[in-house]
Order: C-alpha cells, then structure tokens, then sequence
C-alpha cells in the first residue's frame, strides 16, 4: 500500500435479508433485497454525540438504521437499481425496467418492451434509455413528463453482458467481443474481442471514453472505440465492477476492493479486504460496497493529508497530481505545496543523477535562482543588495492540524531541506553536482528563467529613463551611479540584480562546458553579465571572442579596443595561428569602431591611427560612413600620423570629391608640393635634376593641380623655385588666368607644343558652354601670337613672374578696350593685346590684332625664330576654334598659300556650307511667310448667311436686320448687343469672386 485514499467504515450490520442491489439517494441508503423489497436507511437518529452534517445531501461516516421497507418493491429479485438525480427518479431493472418518483417512489412508468432485459444504460444529458434484451438492442426517450417513446430497436450477433453509452454511440459487451452500435443507424463495428474467462466489462470515464475488460486488464478507447495509449490497468485479477471517482479507479473483487490512480502506470494506491463483496456504487462523497448483509462505505481521505502522505513517503508524482485536484478556493495553499514538493523532488531527482527532471521540478517550484545556484559552489556570483538569500522549501507541516486526520496514524512533519555536510559522502555528491551533466543541466534551467527576469530587468531599465527625463526628483534621489556600461542602477534593483546573477552564472556555466560560440552570443545580446568577475574568467581562459563581447556590451571600448590591438599584433608575429590572424585581423578593429563614430570620435581616431597604415582604404571608409568631420581627422592625423595625412585626403578626394573642403584641398596640394620640393632640394644638390623626371608624387602634384581648385595657386607660386618645376608653374598661371605666360612656359620652356596645345583645349572647353564661340577661340589665338613672335614673349619673362608673385593680390584681369582699324571691306573691332609689360590674359581676353607693321618689326627681327610649323600644325588641327580671319592677318607675309592649304581648305569648305545652309532657311521662312499670310486671306473672306429664320444663340429672337456678331466657330450668331452684354455680365461675376476670395 502505496497510502491511504480512503477510509473504510461500516456502515449497516445484520441486515435480515441477501442485499442484490444497492445505491444512494442524497444522504439515504437504498438496498434492494432478494425478497423483492426495497429498504432505506438513514443515520442512525439514536446517536446523540452526531455533529451536524456539513452537507445534508452526502453520505455520513457513522451507522445506519433502517428507515422504510418497501415490500413487494419487485415480484422478482432487483438485478440493478439506479438513482436519477437530475430528474428525481429511481431506475430498476427486474422482470422489466420501472421508473419510480423519489422520494415517494411513485411509479410513474413501466417499459413493458424491457420484459427479459438483462442489462441497460442511461444518458443522463439526452434522456435516452438503452437496454438489452435476448439478441436486440432497444432505444427509448422520456418525454419529460410521464411516458418514454420508442426511438430505435436493432438486432445484435450475441446476447448482451455489458452496455454504456459513448456519445452517440453504445459500446455493448457480447459473449466474445466488445463492439460499437451506432445509435442513429445500427451499424455495428467491432472493437476487439473480450475475454475468454471473466465476462465483458464496459466501465464508462467522466471524459467520455471508455475502459474495456479483457481478464484483468483495463483497454482505454474513445467513443469509436479507437484505442487511445498503449498503456493498460492491470488489476490483479478480473475485477466484477469498477467504479470511477477521480482521481481513482476502484475495482470490486469477492474479497476486496483494489484502488489505483487514472495516471500512468496505474500503480495500486490501496486494498481494502471487504469478504463476501457483491455491489459498488459510487456515491456523491464515497465509495458504497454491499456484501451480503452488510454495507461498508469508504471515504476519501482528505486531499491535504493524502499530499502528505505521498511526499513523506518519496510519491511525489502522485503528490502534485493529487494538488491539481485541491479546490480552486485553496489556490494559495495549493500553490504553496506544489512548490514545496516540486523543490523537495527535484532534491531527489538531482542526489540520483537526474539532473535535467531535477530542473524542470526547480523550474516548476518557482524558486528563485539563488537557491539553485547555491547547489554549484564553484559558480562564482556577484554580491548583491536586494536580492534575498536563497530560501528554503515550504514545509508541509505548517498547516498538519488542518489536514491530519485521526485515523491515519501518520506524522504529518516533513524534514525540511538540510545542505549537505563536509563529508566523504558529500564530496563526493559534491564531485557530481559539478560534472557535465549538471552544468548542461543548469544551463537550460538558467535559459527557461531568463527571459521574464531579462524582460523585467529591461522594463525597469525603461520606467527609470522616463523618470528620469520627465524629471522625477524622488525617484532620482532614490538612484545613484552603477559601474560603468550600465548607466543610473537604482540601489535596491532587484530585478537587475537578479539578471546580473542569471547571466554571471549562465557564462561561466557555457565555459566550464565548453561552449564558447554560445558564450558568446549571449554577450552579442541584451545582457547582465557582472564585468568584473566575468572579465576574470575570461581572462584566465583566454576566451578572447567573449571578453571582446564583454566589454562591447558593457561599453568598455578602450579595454576592447586595446584587446582587439594586442590579439592583432600577436597575429602578426606568429604567423602559424591561421585561425587567430583570421579571427583578429586590423579589419576587426575597424568593425569595431564603426558603430563608435557617432557617440566618441575621438576614441575612433585615436584607434584608427593602428589600423591606417596595414588598411588606409577602409580606415577612411570608415570615416566616410561615420560621418566624422573631415577637419576633426585631419588636424588628429597632422598631429599624430602626419605621413598618412596625404594619403588620408587622396582617398578621400577619390571617394568624395563634393566632401573636402577648399581648405583640405589646399593642405593636401601643400602636402605634395612640400614633398617634391624636397625631392627637387636633394637632386639639385646632388646636380641630377632633370625637369622632365617625375617621380610618383610629382605625378600626384600635377594631378590635383588641374583637376581641384580649392588650393590658393598664389600661396602655391610663391614656393615654387624660378628655375624649375614649369610644368606646375603653368598650371598654377592657368589658374589665375595668366594664359600667355602658361603657354610660354609650355612653348619657352619645356618645349612641348603638345602641353601648351591641350592647355588650349582646356581653355577652350571650360568656356565654350558660356562664352561665344568666336570669343573662346582666342586662347588659340595667343598660343598662335607666341609661336609667330618667341623672341618678344620671352623679353622680361622673369621680371613678369616676379612682379606676378610679387603684387598684394592677384585679381581676374579686366577685358581690354577694343581697338579699332581699317580694312578694305570697312572697320572692324578686335580685341587688342596689351604690351608684355603689363598683360593679364583670359579665355575671353586672348585675341590680339597684328597690323602689317608689326609683320615687318618681326620680320626685321628675323623670320628664322619664328615656330612657323608649329603654327601651321596648329592651324591644321584647330582650324574649326580659330577665327580665320584674325590668324591670317597675324601670319607673316612670307607664309606660302600652299602651306595653309590643311587650315584654309576645312575653313572655306565650312563656311560655304553655312552659307548654304542658311540661305535655304531663308528660303523655308519666306515660303512660311507666305503660306501664313494666305491663310489670313482665306480666313477673311468667310461668308454668313443671314435669313429671316436666323435666331440669337443668347436671347432666342430673330436677327432681323440688326447688327450681329459671329462666334470663330463659324456658325454661332449672336445680337451684337446681347454679345456685348454678356461680356460684361463675365467680367462682373469674376470681379464678385475675386472679393469673395
């Protein structure tokens, strides 16, 4: 015996005669007899010492007398007898079945039909009545009042021993089988056959399922008589009734009475020996149980002490499902022994090895997580202020008077939980609670609590920022500063503290299993993690991922980064770790800092310095995308990284010319020209100077010359030495408009026609969208005037430079005035070249008119220094942006007309064409003309027809011989008053709605 579900007590002795049948009716007894009388009994009325029932309608627990004798009940012996309680009936089955009202037991209706019926059944929600007679299955239905009419009559293979209802179904044990009737059709299906020795044995669940008997064995199945689990009751023997009172299965046997609990396995809970048992019924508070003359009732053991007794005896299972069964009134006590035994058998579970069952009962038991921590002594936790020490598990024993009960003979005192003592034994346990499989354990108990305690933590995290910024000066008197990455921690944050507990210890139980990659997602994430004790560990385990994880989460950037800077240098100088230069390379430390660009810049340059030089490209990506202030970088690298300050403005140039600034433009042009200077000073010295020797950042230098303008090209000019670097002094003059002196400098001094010819070509392009193209045309003109004339371009070329330099200011020059002079075909207007003393060229400004005396000055300076193939070369290619005029009167006398032949041929050919061309368009817009004014003819001669059927479109009346107008339509016609006067009714009523307006 397992421990004591219910109470035997006798209830009435020496009745005179064999008890058939038996069932209760309220607090009353009824017993039919084998003389065909029907005996009520009741409590016995002598018993003085008889406290008042707490439930009138409930059997009692003390003896009862014999009340009323119904004699001739029956003309034969009762085979069963059942009280309807919901209708206030009495069922009978003798030689037929008989409804009787109660308590009166006025028959009230006789199923004659039911004559030789041996079993039947009720449905109490319907109103239906099954029963069995010979080889025929009858169906009646009361009619609520007196009679029952006949619903269905179905034959069956067998005779019938047992029958229950199953929904809409009947499940009937013949001789051999069990088998399932559909009420509304008949059809029969079978289930599985019975068995060979002990008859069919239909035992009806308050669910609606079914228990079958084959021997003694109980078969679970639903209302189709589909089987339901693989497990079975096993009784001891094949039981003759069995009765259902939750939670128990009670099964009648001659000589006793075997209960057992309706949960897997069906372990056997008690035996009552009752000798000579023939009926149970089960009442509304007990088991009934006739034997021959006598009645016992077993009463059900309150559920308290039950409880009590299966913790004390190590039952726990049935202990928590004997709690769900505790009345919704005692939900507190309910949930109090719940957790006191949940905690008392995860104990068990976890000192026999199970440690994973031990968690769920720790988890069930709602017991703070200090309590099972305190189980694993090498966890190491941080201290805390509010959360309270670990408990210890509710002792059942508190509320013994309550539940105790005479009779049981049982201590109703539970040990309470002791820790385990410094012994071998211990230690040894202690060896184990530490192993893998606990910790394994642990941990997915630590992640089934987090979630509410990370999710509480984080919605106080939240109430105490809206506090704070509504400006809550209780509150925040209330709060004082935490370590650092955590932010304002009020003192008494219990639900903080607790998660800091959870995730301290969820870390170091993932370590001590080996699971780094899980470690470390728990630190990508929302977390608690105590910094100081979980930086320990890490340290000491070398788990380097997580510590990086560690202190992102905790804000501790600079210990991060400096981590990431040592993991990375190690990665360098040992090169076998493949996995760690992998895992830490520079580019780590760059994804690092990306996130830290918007909240500390400062930090992200000062880190950033390790990684420019191994990753220049994504170290100024990374200031792109932070959008940190170009300025703020550049000063930072002038003072610490000054020979990547260079490097740092030409990427960024090249990948965000819009983002620098003239400033930084005019530093990074500055950078260049310190450096080729100082290349320049060294080759000077060593006399290897060549001007046409570009090193790699000379090249860069004339690169960022022509195609930025941020730079001051007159700071720049004045550093430049006079002897050399021409090239950059062209660009420079180029830039402040001084187009002569930059081609002479092309012409005169590097000797590259092809340089001053694509100057011009630039020029020319910048300007030809906004200027005519005839003005643009003149830098050509320029370059044509120094080929013709080298000797005086070249006359005070470094006086010009110097006083160029040298002036306060150098400002865009003016358009000269024009001069004029004469030519056969009349007066023409040129812009005229200033002397080489005091000249300011601009694209607009370059033109330049050459009289025959000019000719013979250069003539009599001699026709040998003029560049005359470089000038027809030009001619030729630039034929198309040379005013040909202006260049034939600058061309010598001497120049033979064959040789401009390549510049005169295009030239004519050209303007022949346009000549062409536009004299057609001349043609095309007088024909337009033409076609417009005859359309304006024919538009004047239209012609309207007035009769004397012609009417007024406004005012409907005939036109008469009054004046008209007509509509462009051509057909509208109108009264020239009536027009009038709705033009000015229009012009009225858009006055009135621009007032309104």
């Amino acid at each position: 015996m397992v421990h004591s579900a219910y109470d035997s007590f006798e209830l009435l002795t020496k009745c005179p005669t064999k008890i058939d049948v038996i069932e209760s009716y309220g607090s009353k007894l009824l017993l039919g007899c084998s003389d065909g009388s029907l005996r009520i009994y009741g409590s016995d009325p002598s018993d003085a010492e008889r406290s008042p029932p707490s439930d009138p309608h409930a059997l009692r627990k003390e003896p009862y007398a014999l009340e009323r004798t119904v004699s001739g009940f029956s003309k034969k012996a009762l085979i069963s007898m059942q009280v309807l309680e919901s209708r206030e009936l009495l069922v009978s089955l003798s030689e037929s079945i008989a409804f009787h009202r109660l308590p009166n037991l006025e028959t009230i209706a006789v199923i004659t039909k039911a004559k030789g019926a041996n079993v039947y059944s009720w449905d109490d929600r319907r109103g239906f009545l099954c029963f069995a007679r010979q080889k025929r299955v009858c169906i009646f239905r009361h009619d609520g009042g007196r009679g029952f009419v006949e619903v269905k009559d179905y034959a069956v293979p067998d005779t019938v021993k047992s029958m229950s209802w199953c929904g809409e179904n009947i499940c009937i044990g013949v001789r051999k089988e069990y088998m399932i009737l559909n009420a509304t059709n008949g059809a029969l299906s079978e289930v599985f056959s019975s068995g060979k020795v002990a008859p069919p044995l239909v035992v009806a669940l308050p669910s609606g399922e079914l228990i079958l008997g084959k021997e003694n064995i109980g078969v679970f199945v639903d209302q189709n008589g589909k089987l339901l689990q693989a497990d079975r009751i096993c009784w001891s023997e094949a039981p003759a009734a069995v009765v259902i009172q939750k939670p128990y299965a009670i099964a009648l046997f001659p000589r006793r009475v075997e209960i057992r609990i309706l949960r897997v396995p069906y372990p056997l809970i008690q035996t009552i020996v009752l000798p000579g048992a023939r009926r149970i019924i089960k009442s509304n508070n007990a088991i009934v149980v006739a034997l021959e003359n006598s009645v016992s009732g077993l009463f059900p053991v309150p559920l308290g002490a039950q409880i009590v007794q299966l913790t004390a005896s190590g039952n726990f299972d049935e202990a928590l499902a004997l709690c769900k069964l505790l009345p919704p009134e005692d939900a507190s006590l309910r949930a109090a022994k719940e957790g006191s035994i949940h905690i008392r058998y995860a104990h068990h579970l976890f000192d026999n090895g199970s440690y994973e069952e031990a968690m769920e009962h720790f988890l069930a038991s709602q017991v703070d997580i200090t309590y099972v921590l305190s189980l694993y002594q090498s966890i190491v936790l941080p201290k805390t202020t509010a959360v309270p020490e670990p408990q210890k598990p509710v002792d059942l024993s508190l509320d013994a008077p309550r539940l105790s009960r005479g009779s049981s003979g049982l201590s109703d005192d539970l040990e309470t939980f002791l820790p385990p003592s410094e012994s071998d034994e211990n230690s040894v346990l202690e060896f184990k609670k530490m192993n893998h499989n606990t910790l394994m354990a642990l941990i997915k108990f630590l992640q089934k609590k987090r979630y509410s305690i990370v999710e509480k933590a984080a919605a106080e995290g939240t109430e105490e920022v809206v506090l704070d910024a509504v400006g809550d000066s209780f509150t925040s008197s209330r709060f004082k500063k935490s370590s650092k990455g955590r932010g304002n921690v009020p003192i008494n944050s219990t639900a903080r503290e607790m998660a800091a507990i959870l995730d301290t210890a969820l870390l170091q139980a993932l370590l001590l299993t080996g699971q780094s990659s899980s470690a470390v997602e728990l630190l990508k994430g929302l977390n608690y993690c105590d910094a100081k004790i979980c930086e320990e560990i890490l340290q000491k385990g070398k788990h380097h991922a997580a510590l990086l994880e560690l202190y992102r989460s905790s804000s501790m950037h600079r210990e991060a980064l400096t981590l990431l800077h040592q993991l990375v240098e190690e990665s360098k100088s040992n090169q076998s770790q493949a996995e760690l230069i992998q895992k830490f390379s520079p580019e780590a430390i760059i994804e690092y800092l990306k996130p830290l660009c918007g909240t500390d810049p400062m930090l992200v340059l000062e880190f950033s310095m390790l990684v420019l030089e191994s990753c220049p490209t994504k170290t100024i990506e990374l200031f792109l995308s932070g959008n940190i202030p170009a300025d703020l970088v550049n000063s930072y690298l002038k003072q610490h990284a000054p020979n990547m300050q260079g490097r740092y403005l030409e990427l960024m140039l090249a990948m965000n010319e819009n983002g620098i600034s003239g400033n930084l433009q005019n530093e990074m042009v500055q950078i260049y020209l310190s450096e080729v200077l100082e290349w320049y000073s060294e080759l000077s010295t060593q006399q290897k100077w060549d001007e046409k020797e570009c090193s790699p950042t000379r090249k860069k230098l004339v690169s960022a010359l022509e195609s930025i303008s941020g730079y001051s090209p007159e700071a720049l000019l004045k550093r430049l030495p006079s002897d050399a670097l021409f090239e950059e002094r062209a660009i420079l003059l180029g830039k402040m408009n001084q187009h002569e002196l930059a081609l002479s400098l092309y012409v005169h001094k590097l000797h590259v026609p092809e340089l001053a010819l694509s100057y011009c070509d630039r020029v020319y392009e910048s300007v030809v969208h906004q200027l005519p193209a005839k003005s643009s045309g003149n830098i050509y003109l320029t370059l044509l005037q120094i080929y013709l004339n080298p000797q005086k371009t070249t006359k005070n070329f470094e006086k010009r430079i110097t006083n160029l330099v040298s002036a306060p200011s150098a400002s865009i020059p003016k358009i000269s005035s024009t001069a004029s002079f004469k030519t056969k075909g009349g007066r023409k207007k040129i812009a005229s070249i200033e002397g080489a003393e005091d000249v300011r060229i601009s694209p607009s400004n370059t033109d330049s008119s050459r009289s025959d005396g000019d000719a013979e000055e250069s003539n009599e300076e001699g026709v040998s220094s003029i560049m005359l193939d470089l000038v027809l070369d030009l001619l030729s290619r630039r034929w198309d942006r040379i005013n040909g005029a202006q260049a034939l009167r600058l061309l010598p006398r001497q120049t033979k007309l064959q040789n401009l032949i390549p510049f005169l041929g295009p030239l004519v050919k050209k303007s022949s064409e346009a000549r062409r061309n536009l004299s057609v368009i001349k043609s095309l817009r007088q024909s337009e003309n033409l076609q417009v004014k005859d359309e304006l003819y024919n538009q004047r001669k239209a012609v309207v027809k007035i009769s004397s059927d012609s009417m007024c479109s406004l005012c409907n009346k005939k036109l008469g011989t009054s004046v008209f107008a007509v509509y462009p339509n051509g057909t509208t016609l109108v009264h020239f008053v009536c027009f009038r006067d709705s033009q000015s009714m229009t012009a009225v009523s858009k006055v009135s709605q621009l007032r309104k307006r």
